[in-house]
């Protein structure tokens, strides 16, 4: 007998984006998943062409309006590498703090506003409210301190225009900084709390032999920039990428996906991150996360919810640190000529390693780009997850089935609009 499980056209619950999903298993026990991002390619890398260096930074960041700050520092990192820039060390310290402002809001609208109603099998976050209304009052005050942080830093909490080639356009005082990690200093017991409630959740239970790729910077936790480095032993600059990755279509979707060159599925995000990094966490957070019970390497992908509680813990420490370290920068931008070439960069987006390549001319002008979100790299893990859950997804009742099949996509915070460059739930058995 045939069972076909498929998610309608129409946008999945609590993803930024449009996509479907269909799983079939025929008698012999073969299952085959098909993730469909149907949403319409955007052509940012095509309209790229043409524009000066100094536009892309702007331009990128309007791929997402949820984590702006990445596709600019990616951006950033490919064309000022190219042009031999080095900003000031407090210029890159209010580019970090911006991105932690990214970070935090990200982090906490993922956790308590997509997950946490999955976990405890609430239909949304109104639902959880009405029983546990002081946890999505924190977690919103929460978040609201992370768009804070990227207004202060970045001028605005969307799409923010501070940044530019060679530095900042403008730079807060001290006394505005310290007041910001001020303000986060009373989240960070909740931040603690969210770690426990995170781990305390019942997962789906999914261990596997994953490979995982983050950044790892050798002075701190990769945020900003770092080399590419996995649990199978890569460890490569941002210009090795493509030399190890590779991306394919399929006729499904609109969405390219990406594999290792040896042909394998990989993830990245906060779970590998974690796992990869643990060490350079600081030490309330590996504290928080060692209290649970969290030790890598944590297989489980379900597990990533926790791994986004450590990481908040971790911004909101780094924040004070950075902030206490803080002067406003004598020189807010260094000047630079024009190079032809090609530029790589990354940062860790918070769902993963984005990387982004130029390729300019002489006078500043891009003649190709090339982006690769932490989306379309997780596309094919995402597969792989539902793939394994099937057994349990296709034996469920349709209410348990839609709550798992989306459960192994969400689990991702999947931004399918930055991967295109749930739910009504049906289930027919023939």
């Amino acid at each position: 007998m045939t069972k076909r499980i498929v998610v309608e056209t129409g946008p999945l619950a609590r993803v930024e984006g449009e996509g479907s999903l269909l799983i079939e298993s025929d008698e012999g026990g073969g299952v085959e998943v098909k993730l469909n991002i149907f949403e319409p390619p955007r052509y940012y890398e095509a309209f790229l062409k043409g524009r000066m260096a100094e536009e892309v930074v702007d331009i990128v960041s309007r791929i997402c309006g949820i984590c702006p700050v990445a596709y600019q520092m990616s951006a950033l990192n490919a064309i000022e590498g190219l042009y031999g820039i080095d900003v000031d060390e407090q210029v890159k310290r209010l580019r970090r703090l911006l991105y932690y402002g990214e970070w935090i809001e990200s982090h906490a609208l993922h956790i308590f506003m997509l997950a946490t109603p999955d976990f405890l099998r609430a239909p949304d976050v109104v639902a959880v409210a009405k029983s546990s209304a002081d946890l999505v009052r924190k977690a919103l005050t929460l978040k609201r301190l992370g768009n804070s942080m990227m207004a202060a830093i970045g001028g605005r909490e969307i799409h923010p225009v501070s940044l530019k080639v060679g530095g900042i356009y403008s730079a807060p005082t001290k006394e505005v900084v310290a007041g910001l990690a001020s303000r986060l200093d009373s989240s960070l017991e909740f931040a603690k709390e969210t770690v426990r409630i995170a781990a305390s959740f019942d997962k789906p239970e999914l261990n596997r032999d994953v490979t995982f790729v983050s950044l790892r910077d050798a002075d701190r936790y990769a945020i900003t920039d770092g080399r590419l480095v996995s649990n199978r032993g890569l460890d490569i600059p941002a210009s090795g990428y493509e030399s190890n990755f590779f991306e394919q279509q399929v006729d499904y979707s609109n969405a390219l996906r990406s594999r290792t060159s040896d042909g394998a599925s990989y993830m990245v995000g906060p779970l590998a991150r974690v796992n990869l990094n643990f060490d350079q966490l600081h030490p309330s957070a590996r504290a928080a996360a060692e209290g649970v019970g969290f030790h890598p390497p944590v297989t489980n992908p379900f597990e990533s919810v926790v791994a986004r509680a450590i990481e908040l813990v971790h911004c909101i420490e780094e924040v004070k640190v950075e902030a206490a370290e803080y002067a406003r920068p004598a020189d807010l931008s260094i000047g630079y000529d024009h190079l032809e070439g090609t530029g790589c960069g990354v940062s860790e987006a918070p769902r993963g390693v984005l990387y982004h390549r130029y390729e300019l001319d002489g006078g500043g002008r891009v003649k190709k780009a090339k982006i690769v979100p932490p989306t379309a790299q997780n596309l094919i893990r995402i597969e792989d997850d539902i793939r394994e859950l099937a057994p349990s997804i296709l034996s469920a009742n349709p209410d348990e089935a839609r709550r798992l099949s989306e459960m192994a996509v969400r689990n991702y915070d999947p931004c399918i609009s930055c991967a295109t460059h749930f739910l009504k739930l049906r289930i027919n058995r023939t």
